[in-house]
């Protein structure tokens, strides 16, 4: 029988392995604890937004509405600002989104999975009802598109957008220097803003970690020494996936 793979050993000669985070602050640094509960001192996280969030303020259409659709945790965190008359019960995309919606006094579901997976969760539910997709501007997955085919009448309103940032000086700074840089890519638009803003004297190798085969798809153009995808699109996954690329062949 073949023994199972150890972690590669920590030296004290070892520097931890830097990760540039480029999601909106407060999800960039929501991972970044997590990365730090789970891999502790072998990486050393960096947060640099590429994107900020602005929360807008549409008229809804009138209700009511026998569920509410939340695609993001942005999207529950603009419908906290709405003040409106929600429905509580509410289906979300993940469990970080489904967790931040209990939290925000929402009766919420997830489904664990894509915007596929949330409109099957729909589809199974029947909710009865008419629903509403709170979402941002740059979205994918057509869920309301979908949901309204398969016969259950779905409103959409965009509450929130976001606008592009550039990276910090300390990323740039990171990414000019020789040595391993872990980037984690969650959505398509993240991994073209990261191509982007990839500065041309960059020196870094890029060991690039996607959240889905379309998020890779964007990722690949840039010059990497590996590209992992997550096998799920979550969080959890995502993390699963840079300590496979920590324990990968490539790894310095």
């Amino acid at each position: 029988m073949g023994m199972a793979k150890q972690p590669k050993a920590l030296t004290g000669a070892q520097p931890a392995v830097p990760v540039l985070i480029s999601r909106p602050l407060a999800e960039g640094q929501a991972f970044a604890a997590s990365l730090s509960l789970r891999l502790g001192d072998r990486v050393r996280a960096l947060v640099s937004p590429l994107m900020a969030v602005e929360y807008l303020s549409p008229d809804l259409p009138a209700g009511p509405f026998a569920a509410v659709i939340f695609t993001s945790a942005a999207g529950v965190a603009a419908a906290e600002r709405l003040q409106s008359d929600l429905p509580s019960r509410a289906f979300c995309v993940g469990a970080k989104t489904a967790e931040q919606a209990r939290s925000a006094g929402f009766s919420a579901v997830s489904a664990d999975g894509d915007a596929d997976a949330l409109t099957e969760l729909v589809l199974a539910a029947n909710p009865g009802g008419r629903l509403l997709h709170l979402r941002g501007m740059d979205t994918r997955g057509e869920v309301a598109e979908k949901l309204n085919s398969a016969g259950i009448e779905t409103e959409s309103r965009v509450v929130y957008r976001q606008t592009a940032q550039p990276l910090a000086p300390e990323a740039r700074a990171l990414l000019q220097n020789d040595g391993p840089v872990v980037v984690p890519l969650f959505s398509p638009r993240s991994a073209r803003l990261f191509a982007d803003a990839f500065p041309e004297d960059a020196r870094a190798g890029l060991y690039l970690v996607a959240m889905s085969p379309a998020v890779a798809d964007v990722a690949a153009a840039l010059p990497h020494r590996a590209l992992v995808v997550a096998l799920r699109p979550d969080a959890k996954a995502m993390l699963d996936a840079v300590a496979k690329v920590l324990d990968g062949p490539l790894m310095p």
